[in-house]
């Protein structure tokens, strides 16, 4: 498989950028997606997939991050994975709406309790790899921040001791603030764009994914894999948009404005479908069908 298509992949997940992530991009390691597939599909077994961004003005989770982190899981769970969701009771719910495995709560508490509780998952669960899609990551003051820069620590687990402990993980994030952004912390504060923060995320992964849309980053990922193992593993369209049906009945909200609609980074559902047409395109053109 060329390098182009994993290169077109990139491109694809990255487009009608909002938030500046395209600035990000030269500052990405050389063929970063296809490094993303290849630590997944070289490390089978039981893989944790982390989501859940709490939107503290709804009081709800926002839309983008749990349907991308199903199309992983379901497309690792295709290739003979066990998949593991993890999150926290306040995403719970939106997660376990659209998940087919195990969804585990991993408690809102304080650092030592956070990391004793991410090394028993560790040791109990032995995960040969993790993800995190649109994950509140840990920032510099200790503290985690939403794009305003508005905390919300309180309603957010620290999940972040799991990736302390593991020597294979993919981040993926749209903001800048997301578990995985820590590989770019020294880049993202010199770039001048009214949405990347100051002080970014600290928590590093092995590999990491900028998108537009975290879902469309996951859904990139999923592309990346599929070419690696000339297998379609990419949801439908429909089911995209169901995935975002679902979790909007069950509370989850847009998260750019807070409301209540079947929407995505601002982005309604045919709007949101763009990503993963054309992904689904250039799958076709590769002979993937």
């Amino acid at each position: 498989m060329s390098n182009n298509a994993f290169a077109q992949i990139e491109d694809i997940v990255l487009q009608d950028d909002m938030r500046g992530m395209t600035a990000l991009k030269p500052h990405m390691p050389g063929g970063y997606m296809e490094s993303c597939a290849d630590l997944l599909l070289d490390h089978p077994g039981t893989i944790f997939i982390v989501t859940g961004f709490y939107i503290i003005s709804a009081e709800a989770t926002e839309t983008d991050g749990p349907p991308g982190a199903v199309a992983i899981g379901n497309a690792l769970a295709k290739l003979g994975n066990d998949v593991k969701y993890v999150t926290d009771e306040l995403s719970s719910e939106v997660v376990r709406s659209i998940a087919e495995h195990e969804v585990i709560e991993f408690p809102i508490t304080n650092h030592f309790e956070s990391a004793n509780f991410a090394n028993e998952l560790v040791q109990e669960h032995s995960p040969s790899a993790l993800v995190a899609i649109e994950r509140a990551g840990l920032i510099g003051d200790g503290t985690y921040r939403n794009m305003r820069g508005i905390e919300l620590t309180p309603f957010n687990a620290k999940i972040d001791h799991l990736f302390d402990q593991h020597p294979y993980s993919v981040g993926i994030g749209d903001g800048g603030n997301e578990i995985g952004m820590g590989n770019l912390q020294n880049v993202i504060p010199t770039i001048e764009h009214e949405f990347l923060p100051k002080n970014p995320c600290v928590t590093t992964t092995t590999e990491l994914i900028v998108a537009s849309c975290s879902n469309w980053g996951g859904y990139g990922l999923v592309s990346a894999m599929s070419l690696k193992r000339g297998e379609n593993l990419l949801p439908s369209v429909e089911h995209s948009m169901q995935m975002v049906r679902e979790i909007v009945a069950v509370g989850a909200v847009e998260g750019m404005s807070g409301e209540h609609k079947e929407w995505v980074d601002g982005r309604d559902l045919e709007a949101d479908s763009a990503c993963i047409r054309d992904l689904q395109a250039l799958l076709e053109e590769q002979g993937i069908g």
